[in-house]
């Protein structure tokens, strides 16, 4: 849990804290390192402080930041020791509790987790800030700040030594928390950030460094931070190690949860000991902070930035047929690796050497970019954020839905959204892959099921808790005409968990909305960038891609009918499909039993799973078929999250099969 923030009382969870924001970046194509640049960044960030948010105290901002190159020049000159050459060392700001016995056992574990990953701490430089220029609220909970050096005494440089450093970091933040916590904004051999509770202008204020003349970059990202419904804190500020965002991941709990599922089957040989790093996003923490945690694993785990954020925020695939195949194989097989991370979101990113944007599938957050023929290159959430003379401007634009504005500074030239996504569809045959892993659904031939008869329709109903005015105003007019009904009129029913009368579990769960305003999408209208598909079937590791990542079924819509289920329950009667054998677990419980009776079902349930899955099972059905007056249907909503979360707990002896449901769905 965060410290930084309240814990969960009343309708307050830090699980659902949010960003919406300003971002910019600015850049020299050519890579040339230069004050200018970090001086027109901070330019850019104080430009965007209406974009930002403060408390009642004008003085204490949600936050804002500034990502740059490590500044080796700067840093060679205050760090009070030698140095390695530049790329051969790291550097982090490291933010430790300010009670100073508490920030020296903290120091202590920080070299003590160092050296047992086999680096070598070089030392640690207070870094000067002016706290005067803080609102209360700030300087309440103002951690220390000092900047941690490392080096590996077995050579590791740049990437390599980022490597090393990711498990080195997360131990940290994983050992020191509560009063301990120690945080570190950046701890890379490439990268520096600077960041806090701050409102843009008091950045530079606050930061003494940042108005140093040997501070120099060839890039720089900057963040100004609205924290949208939520609470501001001095780790949450952004850039974050890659990333900064201005927008919001709707589905962010759910990405959480299947990145904590699939951990078990996670190895890569680029990092060692991986699961000492977990978990990999870390509890309490923001939409924006987890997505960068991802972000930074696949990208550490071998993938180029531009690839990990395509399988992250890809564009929208399914249902534009005029796509480039090869592109269109490149989508396909990586959304059987792992599911989109969805919600409006313009993000910036670097690792050093590249940077640049993507924006998400419906384009529902701004981002501009202007080009001058002296190879500076300005993005932002919006116009205006630097004083560029017309006539220096020799190209401009827009960042298009789905689209990757990328410019490589070691290549020394801006890369075109074409070029990026077919070169990395070309790494690999994924065509291949998906024609000899994936199934369709429509390819499975027909199987015999048993058909109720008209007469049990009554009594179904009841049993699944259908009403009358479910029949009349819901179901039989989407029967009639195909379209689900709107009415106007509200409702002044209470809540569930308000409700004097019995209801059923569905009823105490609803949608999660976006916190801040989107545009409502058209399902119809905009159909190019609305897709329901989905897959079953055992998962791979997902950071080692390959032919196995893709043996799956693909399901054209998530809710099937009885035919369909009865080819997914048969899939593997001829013997065609045994990587996706399934298998049936009734979901029922003795009516006579009560409570305890429903809880025992659902521990016998988790012990059929798990006995299914070591005899081979890799689909699993969850069915509440021949319910009766002696045995009623577990609620299709319990009893799959029961199987879920038991495969998440790692007391299961695999986690890589998906479930279905043969209930009713209700919503």
């Amino acid at each position: 849990m965060n410290p930084d923030l309240p814990a969960p009382h009343g309708l307050y969870d830090p699980r659902f804290e949010h960003d919406a924001c300003g971002v910019s970046f600015v850049a020299n194509v050519k890579g040339a390192k230069s004050r200018e640049i970090v001086t027109l960044g901070l330019t850019a960030l104080t430009n965007m402080e209406h974009r930002g948010a403060t408390g009642a105290e004008a003085d204490t901002g949600d936050g804002a930041g500034i990502l740059i190159q490590v500044p080796d020049a700067f840093v060679r000159a205050t760090a009070g020791f030698e140095l390695p050459p530049a790329g051969a060392y790291a550097a982090g700001m490291a933010f430790l509790p300010a009670d100073p016995a508490r920030m020296a056992t903290a120091v202590d574990t920080v070299e003590r987790i160092t050296r047992e990953e086999g680096l070598r701490p070089l030392g640690w430089r207070d870094v000067p800030v002016n706290p005067d220029c803080l609102g209360k609220s700030a300087r309440d909970v103002m951690p220390a700040f000092r900047t941690y050096f490392v080096d590996d005494p077995a050579g590791a440089t740049g990437i390599g030594l980022d490597r090393k450093l990711f498990i080195v970091r997360k131990r940290i933040e994983h050992e020191l928390t509560g009063d301990m916590r120690t945080y570190f904004s950046s701890l890379s051999a490439r990268t520096f950030v600077y960041k806090g509770m701050l409102t843009t202008p008091e950045l530079q204020q606050f930061f003494p460094d940042l108005s140093d003349e040997r501070m120099e970059s060839a890039l720089a990202l900057v963040h100004s931070r609205f924290s949208t419904n939520t609470f501001p804190s001095w780790p949450l500020a952004h850039p974050y190690r890659f990333i900064a965002h201005n927008g919001e991941i709707n589905t962010v709990q759910g990405n959480r949860n299947w990145m904590r599922t699939r951990e078990a089957l996670l190895e890569s040989d680029l990092i060692p000991g991986l699961d000492r790093a977990y978990p990999v996003c870390t509890p309490g923490m923001s939409d924006s902070a987890s997505f960068d945690e991802v972000l930074e694993l696949l990208h550490l785990a071998g993938r180029s930035l531009p690839h990990a954020l395509l399988m992250m925020i890809p564009e929208a695939w399914e249902n534009n047929d005029r796509m480039e195949p090869r592109k269109r194989a490149f989508y396909r097989f990586h959304a059987a690796l792992m599911e989109p991370w969805d919600g409006p979101a313009d993000v910036c990113f670097t690792d050093g050497t590249v940077i640049g944007a993507v924006l998400d599938r419906n384009g529902l957050r701004p981002g501009r970019y202007w080009v001058t023929n002296d190879d500076l290159v300005v993005l932002a959430s919006e116009a205006g954020v630097l004083d560029i003379a017309p006539e220096r401007v020799i190209r401009k634009g827009r960042l298009q839905p789905g689209r990757m504005f990328l410019i490589d500074t070691e290549q020394g030239r801006i890369i075109d959204d074409e070029e990026i996504k077919l070169g990395l569809a070309s790494e690999h045959p994924y065509e291949e892959w998906l024609a000899a892993g994936i199934t369709d659904l429509d390819e499975l031939p027909e199987r015999e099921h048993v058909v109720h008869s008209h007469d049990s329709v009554l009594r179904r109903q009841q049993m699944f808790g259908y009403t009358d005015e479910e029949l009349k105003i819901i179901i039989s007019p989407m029967a009639r005409s195909g379209a689900e009904p709107i009415g106007s009129m509200g409702t002044d029913t209470p809540i569930a968990v308000l409700s004097e009368r019995s209801r059923m579990l569905f009823d105490y769960f609803q949608q999660l909305f976006a916190q801040v305003t989107n545009p409502p999408l058209d399902a119809i209208r905009e159909e190019v960038v609305t897709a329901v598909g989905t897959s079953v079937g055992p998962e791979a590791n997902l950071l080692a891609p390959g032919p196995d990542s893709c043996r799956q079924l693909s399901l054209p819509f998530p809710i099937i009918d009885n035919d369909d289920l009865a080819k997914i329950i048969h899939i593997n009667d001829d013997g065609t499909h045994p990587h996706l054998q399934s298998v049936v677990v009734g979901g029922l419980y003795r009516v006579a039993d009560g409570g305890d009776g429903l809880r025992a079902a659902l521990d016998n349930v988790r012990t059929l799973v798990s006995d299914a899955i070591e005899r081979g099972a890799r689909i699993i059905v969850l069915s509440d078929r021949n319910s009766d007056e002696v045995y009623a249907p577990i609620p299709s909503l319990l009893l799959t999250s029961a199987v879920h979360h038991h495969l998440m707990s790692g007391t299961a002896p695999a986690r890589s099969t998906r479930t279905s449901r043969s209930s009713p769905s209700r919503t």
